[in-house]
């Protein structure tokens, strides 16, 4: 099992510490409803060190980043980032993804930690235009800074302003006085912040001094557990959950990030599922009555008891105090306010179909 950098501080601060990916990853630090009201109503850190990233560099970046992505990265600029998915050679999906672009020739794909070796090979098979790959992965540290007195805390650490800083750009600066920090206006919430990449060497230094700029707003370190509540709120897809090897972008309802005006992996097939139609959609839903929480593989049913789903991801809301989920069914009963039932420990509970997201 890998360590993340700051691995002691996780523990001696008396985390929950779970395997997960591969990593000794902090789960839960005090209670998970604290944690994920903390990140909704002032700010909170995760050490998420255990995403993977990768650098592209050449002339021909671009080219192989395009052949292998399902989002049109020629309309990036510098200091822009991306999201987008690697397509397989199936009609389902390799991961989900980060694009930054650092200029023409250089960009950096963050990845999830759990597909790092898979997705790495899955892009190298497919260099055939002579780019320069480097796995940064092990070199550097990944905190999100999350929630709304995020930008109040980052900002007392470095004089990047920003205040002009737009939702998915970047810039890189010196932060707590550590060099060659990526400030990213990203995070996987829906609460606002920043992630901030910095070389394992100074990651202690930044974890401290966030911490020191945040004592005023009561900043939180955040696990695991609140992360997948927080991005579950929000309709944001986790990889192995309502994306994997098996699921089209479309029936995802990732249309937006899958763009016909170039040819990528498999582009007819997901053209064609567009075009033509699907046969199931993922869909946003909220339990009606009371008989437990919505987890992974759960069966969904009609009203006739028969199957007609299956539930991806599931929780109780901290922000909405309900039970919330989302699932694949049939398109037939996609449609917002369609009632569902949710099988839980051999009862059907009634849910209805909601748009997404929740929150």
């Amino acid at each position: 099992m890998k360590h993340v950098a700051l691995n002691d501080l996780h523990a001696s601060l008396g985390a929950k510490m779970i395997e997960f990916a591969g990593y000794n990853m902090p789960v839960l630090y005090t209670n998970l409803i604290q944690e994920h009201l903390a990140v909704r109503n002032s700010v909170g850190v995760f050490d998420v060190s255990h995403m993977g990233e990768f650098m592209l560099k050449g002339e021909k970046a671009l080219d192989l980043i395009q052949l292998v992505t399902s989002n049109d990265a020629s309309k990036l600029v510098d200091g822009k980032v991306q999201y987008s998915c690697l397509p397989n050679d199936e009609g389902g999906i390799v991961d989900d993804l980060l694009v930054y672009r650092f200029s023409a020739d250089e960009y950096y794909l963050v990845v999830n930690a759990s597909n790092i070796e898979k997705d790495w090979n899955w892009i190298s098979k497919h260099n055939t235009f002579g780019v320069e790959m480097k796995n940064m992965s092990d070199d550097l540290s990944l905190f999100a800074v999350q929630g709304p007195n995020a930008i109040k805390v980052v900002q007392k650490l470095t004089n990047v302003d920003l205040s002009t800083s737009e939702y998915y750009t970047f810039t890189t600066g010196t932060v707590a006085g550590c060099e060659d920090v990526i400030i990213s206006n990203t995070g996987y919430t829906g609460a606002g912040g920043f992630e901030l990449y910095v070389w394992n060497n100074d990651a202690r230094k930044l974890w401290d001094a966030l911490f020191e700029a945040g004592s005023e707003f009561d900043i939180k370190p955040i696990g695991l557990g609140a992360r997948d509540t927080l991005r579950l709120e929000k309709g944001f897809c986790l990889y192995g959950n309502d994306i994997n090897d098996t699921t089209s972008p479309i029936e995802a309802g990732l249309g937006w990030i899958t763009k016909f005006t170039k040819d990528f992996i498999k582009s007819d097939y997901h053209k064609g599922l567009k075009e033509n139609g699907v046969a199931k959609k993922l869909v946003g839903f909220e339990m009606l009555e009371r008989g437990g929480i919505p987890r992974q593989h759960h069966t969904i049913k009609d009203a006739s008891g028969n199957v007609i789903g299956e539930v991806t991801s599931g929780t109780q809301s901290p922000s909405l105090n309900k039970a919330i989920g989302m699932g694949y069914v049939a398109t037939a009963h996609s449609k917002v306010d369609s009632e569902i039932f949710i099988e839980i420990r051999d009862k059907q509970i009634k849910a209805k179909v909601v748009k997404i997201p929740f929150l």
